[in-house]
């Protein structure tokens, strides 16, 4: 890898990093909004569905017609907007403001991921591409394991607003270094043979291919049943276990420097046993931390910890094979618009995840919450659904790549049997 492709695969890193904070920060602060602004749980998890909601509808939307512009010029107007929009929820004095500027911030945070990755994919080639997008996607695990519990060291410290301007600060200082080295973006401008994609064609191919909607099923359902529990695991830990505001970071801390190490392992391991057997295996593994976190009893925090932990690992582990399940069920040509779509449900998910906790769980007048039990029961329940999509999409997907095996064995048979004739002729 050359120096100039390390340098811009650490800047898109970095950006990651910042993105991805803006989103996992907010769900930790529910412990320090709710009583702030005086406001429920109901209203809680709006504010943190708001930007999923509209990251998942400006991401949708986006597939359509981002391919007609240099990526770069794109991702530095999300980028741009998205720093505004953080902006504006650092200096929110009020939760209708917050409110709104977390739709602001999403809209255009729904522009950022998928042209991240587009540009590591005209950048670096395949044979080099797994490297260097497991440099980007590491930004996830270093944001758990340095972002989420520095932000929450701010927001005790000094306040909830500290957070999104610590996102800010980083994001102003990024701009400039990726204006100077990331390069010009508009090879596929170039290469276009003036023909585009009709969007209902896109739309009605889905829909059509019941590969594809089991894959987005799978990938919608997976991240349901894992977020479901995440909005009110921290305020839970506070203000029903009695955890303090210095203890709960380190759920994230421990969690996050797991996955570092666990993630590669388990990538290697799903390449040698099967996708779908190590998705099962994750999965069914993990509905047990998922029951004990959500119906804790009186414990030591190193004991929660040694049980988030192993969660954080199952859940993170679980998302490897199955995303390369689903980056599967298309052909090369389709990937990038399929992989717009996923994203979108994928955000749209985790927003009806959070809307569903916040209309499951009651927060108590001394800040207590109720029936956060019962976000555990119904991640169960979806964890299992997305369990019987990823069967079915297996089960689908090994018979057509046997069943085109044999087509190109009978090819080759064909083709080669005039061959043999003709030397027996001879």
């Amino acid at each position: 890898m050359s120096k100039k492709e390390r340098i811009i695969l650490l800047l898109l890193a970095a950006l990651n990093f910042t993105h991805i904070l803006d989103f996992m920060i907010m769900m930790p602060l529910g412990n320090f909004l709710m009583p702030h602004f005086g406001i429920s749980a109901q209203a809680f998890s709006m504010v943190v569905a708001a930007y999923t909601i509209s990251a998942g509808v400006s991401g949708f939307l986006a597939a359509f017609f981002v391919d007609r512009f240099d990526r770069k010029k794109v991702l530095m107007f999300g980028y741009s907007g998205f720093l505004l929009g953080t902006l504006f929820c650092a200096v929110a004095p009020t939760f209708g403001l917050l409110m709104a500027a977390r739709i602001v911030a999403g809209i255009f945070g729904g522009l950022i991921g998928a042209q991240v990755l587009s540009i590591v994919a005209d950048l670096i080639p395949y044979e080099r591409r797994a490297a260097a997008m497991g440099v980007i996607m590491g930004a996830f695990s270093l944001a758990s394991v340095f972002g989420v519990p520095f932000g929450l060291y701010l927001a005790n410290n000094l306040n909830w607003h500290a957070p999104f301007y610590f996102v800010v600060i980083i994001g102003i200082t990024l701009v400039p270094l990726l204006i100077r080295y990331i390069p010009k973006m508009d090879k596929h401008l170039k290469e276009e043979t003036g023909q585009h994609l009709n969007p209902l064609v896109l739309l009605k191919d889905i829909t059509k291919d019941s590969n594809q909607l089991l894959a987005l099923g799978l990938s919608g359902t997976m991240m349901m049943g894992h977020f479901l529990i995440i909005p009110f695991l921290n305020p839970f830990m506070e203000f029903n276990m009695g955890f303090s505001k210095t203890e709960t970071p380190m759920i994230y801390f421990v969690g996050g420097m797991l996955t570092l190490f666990s993630s590669p392992l388990i990538g290697k391991l799903a390449d040698k046993t099967g996708k779908f057997n190590m998705y099962r295996y994750m999965l069914l593994a993990g509905l047990i931390p998922v029951a004990i976190i959500t119906n804790l009893p009186d414990i030591p925090f190193y004991f929660v910890l040694c049980i988030t932990g192993i969660w954080f690992i199952i859940s993170s582990g679980r998302s490897i094979p199955a995303q390369a399940m689903i980056s599967n069920v298309v052909p090369t040509e389709k990937r990038g618009s399929f992989m717009s779509f996923n994203s979108s449900i994928q955000q749209l998910f985790v927003a009806a995840a959070s809307l569903i906790a916040g209309f499951v769980v009651v927060r108590m007048p001394d800040n207590k919450i109720q029936y956060y039990n019962v976000t555990g029961y119904l991640s169960i329940i979806i964890l299992s659904v997305s369990l019987l999509l990823a069967y079915l999409l297996h089960k689908k997907m090994t018979i057509k790549q046997t069943s085109s095996a044999q087509l190109s064995a009978t090819i080759e048979q064909k083709n080669t049997t005039p061959v043999l004739e003709s030397i027996v002729e001879i």
